[in-house]
């Protein structure tokens, strides 16, 4: 994936991922909206070639969707993340009265972070494209296996055609992604969420390399009071403690909407991750 260096300068992370959530969300209504018209078409003329016309449309409104996300990811990899990759460098190298450059090592760990957050990006859609696609089929095999069993032309085909497309619509709705963990989640929440996120790793990541970089071990971590180290309830509380480079690269963030920053202690010789005092 290369990059223009310097790189390009987006926005404050909080309105480009209310930005990215909203045009998946927009992206993911469309095709719930044309779900809605093969379903309608199903009720009103199941034998007509009209259903598989809005079958079509509705698998053109899938393309669009795994297109929205890709230059959403694309975007915001290219973007994003560049710019606050050297927004927590800088910030770690005025803290050790240095400078940042886009040296080898800075360039590396960003294309790293790129491909794996491009990568994470569109596994969390695929589960989303995955029902999607299911209702397709479905809506599909009915169209060419149940709809012709029907009556033409009486009440009876009419409700049968009906209870086919309530059926269909209890079994595939998308007003939410239905996670393999049972988790309901809109689009645009998980959209969202996973930009902060990585938003928030970008940042860090910068820092910690920087830090690293100056040949120095150990940061102090700058989070919510509440904040765990490994997860937000854990009770080994993060905030004002001081640990090791490497261990925050591990835990960079503690979850999606973590505000988790670090700052560079060269004064510090030993770890400990207990509270600064004072």
């Amino acid at each position: 994936m290369a990059y223009e260096w310097p790189p390009l300068v987006p926005g404050d992370p909080d309105d480009v991922a209310r930005r990215v959530a909203a045009v998946l969300t927009e992206a993911w209504q469309r095709l719930a909206a044309q779900q809605s018209r093969v379903l309608e078409t199903f009720e009103k003329q199941p034998r007509g070639r009209l259903v598989l016309i809005t079958l079509e449309e509705f698998k053109r409104a899938i393309q669009v969707f795994r297109r929205e996300v890709d230059t959403e990811a694309l975007g915001f990899v290219r973007r994003q993340l560049p710019h606050l990759y050297r927004q927590g460098a800088e910030q770690a190298a005025t803290r050790l009265g240095a400078r940042f450059t886009w040296t080898m090592i800075h360039r590396d760990a960003l294309l790293s972070l790129a491909s794996d957050s491009y990568g994470d990006f569109l596994r969390r859609s695929e589960e989303a494209e995955r029902m999607a696609a299911k209702f397709y089929r479905a809506a599909r095999a009915a169209a060419r296996l149940e709809v012709p069993l029907l009556a033409a032309g009486n009440v009876t085909a009419r409700q049968a055609a009906r209870n086919l497309a309530v059926r269909l619509r209890d079994e595939h709705q998308l007003a939410h992604v239905v996670y393999r963990n049972g988790a309901r989640v809109p689009v645009g929440v998980w959209a969202e969420a996973a930009t902060l996120a990585k938003s928030a790793v970008a940042y860090n990541a910068g820092t910690l390399n920087r830090t690293r970089e100056a040949g120095v071990a150990f940061v102090e971590v700058f989070d919510g009071m509440d904040c765990g180290w490994v997860s937000h309830q854990d009770p080994d509380k993060a905030a004002r403690t001081i640990r090791s480079v490497e261990d925050a690269a591990e835990f960079p963030i503690a979850h999606p909407r973590c505000r988790r920053s670090f700052g560079p202690r060269p004064d510090v010789e030993s770890w400990h991750a207990h509270p600064i005092p004072g």
